[in-house]
């Protein structure tokens, strides 16, 4: 390649709405959207962000037209973003209350997804329903709702606030979170989250809890690719705001493990000259 450095491509996972509000002109039609504060957020790192669509049943696309490798080996990184819950369904349950059936649709989607990107050994974040999905996938369960299981628990969610309503975490010693956010024992997130991990995912480690009630607000894969989740957003935080948790390391952190895939990918084999 010659000129300038490519940029690094990174996909964010699609939120889904499947009934359109008639005021938006798409009559039974499904939509599928990312919200602007996260595509902002990694493209002020000069990085490239593209939303990868779903496919399902109801699809005019066949799936041995378009498969989900295709997509990921064009890609560096995944970013789950926020969004509906995960399905109870998906970990062995069944849902407490209508309201929390969550996207059986979406969660599909987004497993294979996420499934794909760590057998190519390419990083994921996930941010708030992304670290539940993350959880999830690894085999893990979750709390359906703090506020009416967990005794004693923190607000976690506050409708009016939204994202301004903020609470502590502690960052665990010697995590991931904790060499990213060195001296840094406690510190402020945003919380919109209802629901949060519940049986730890296999390979899963915890590396942030909020202190009042334990409930926990970062993980980390132990295996042999990136894979983070954290409970809070950090695309809400502003930069510079210091109330709140910095989002950059823990967005470097994840660009540097796609650099560094990208450039173990592109490296030319030992012998032979550059195309």
């Amino acid at each position: 390649m010659t000129g300038r450095h490519r940029p690094l491509r990174i996909g964010l996972s699609a939120r889904i709405m499947h009934k359109v509000p008639p005021a938006l002109g798409f009559r039974g039609k499904t939509l599928q959207f990312l919200e602007q504060s996260a595509a902002h957020w990694i493209m002020r790192r000069g990085v490239l962000v593209f939303m990868v669509p779903t496919i399902d049943s109801t699809s005019a696309i066949g799936r041995d037209a378009v498969r989900m490798r295709d997509y990921v080996a064009e890609l560096d990184g995944l970013v789950l973003q926020g969004g509906a819950d995960v399905s109870p369904e998906c970990y062995g349950q069944t849902a407490l209350a209508p309201e929390w059936a969550g996207d059986r649709v979406r969660d599909r989607y987004e497993i294979e997804m996420l499934w794909e990107f760590v057998f190519q050994k390419k990083p994921v974040l996930g941010i708030c329903r992304g670290c539940q999905l993350i959880n999830v996938a690894f085999g893990g369960s979750l709390w359906q709702d703090i506020a009416t299981q967990i005794n004693g628990a923190a607000v976690h969610n506050d409708a009016e606030a939204y994202d301004s309503h903020i609470h502590p975490i502690a960052i665990e010693r010697g995590s991931g979170l904790s060499r990213l956010y060195p001296g840094l024992e406690t510190a402020l997130v945003n919380s919109l989250h209802h629901q949060s991990v519940d049986k730890l995912g296999n390979g899963l480690v915890v590396e942030a809890r909020s202190p009042r009630d334990g409930v926990v607000e970062a993980i980390r894969w132990t295996g042999a690719s990136h894979v983070v989740g954290v409970q809070w957003h950090p695309e809400f935080h502003r930069e510079g705001d210091a109330g709140v948790l910095n989002g950059g390391p823990l967005l470097a952190e994840f660009l540097g493990k796609a650099e560094d895939r990208r450039s173990h990918v592109e490296a030319p084999v030992a012998g032979t000259a550059p195309a």
